[in-house]
């Protein structure tokens, strides 16, 4: 099963990123958090390390209703939240890819309906995020 859902669409990085807040946003997620990765490696591993990585932002997006259903039906599922969001763009690459982690993951950890149910329903705003990116 693969974990993630993706979409590669023609645009430079920024554009990207805020093009998938938007989309997120329609669907309603916020971000919770925002891990700049090459930022980080150019920090502690240097600027050549962060060169090779290339742009690579993580998006922790979080819908409140869902998460509280989740976390109601599982409180432990905490440590799965937020749902995580990747927009990462190759050095010398011409266009960006945007990866939303597969809700469904969560169901093959816990088994339980109740889990179910929010993984299905964040699984199709995800979903409909990534289509909307598809559209531009």
């Amino acid at each position: 099963m693969s974990y993630t859902h993706t979409v590669v669409l023609p645009l430079a990085h920024d554009e990207a990123v805020e093009q998938t807040r938007a989309a997120l946003a329609a669907q309603g997620f916020g971000i919770l958090s925002e891990i700049d990765v090459r930022a980080t490696f150019e920090t502690k591993l240097g600027v050549e390390a962060a060169q090779e990585l290339g742009d690579y932002l993580i998006l922790g997006a979080c819908n409140p209703q869902l998460a509280s259903r989740a976390l109601a039906a599982e409180p432990g599922l905490g440590a799965l939240l937020p749902c995580n969001v990747v927009v990462r763009r190759a050095k010398d690459a011409t266009e960006t890819t945007i990866e939303a982690i597969d809700p469904q993951t969560m169901v093959q950890l816990t088994n339980t309906q109740a889990v179910r149910e929010v993984a299905d329903d964040a699984d199709t705003r995800l979903k409909a995020a990534l289509k909307a990116l598809t559209a531009i």
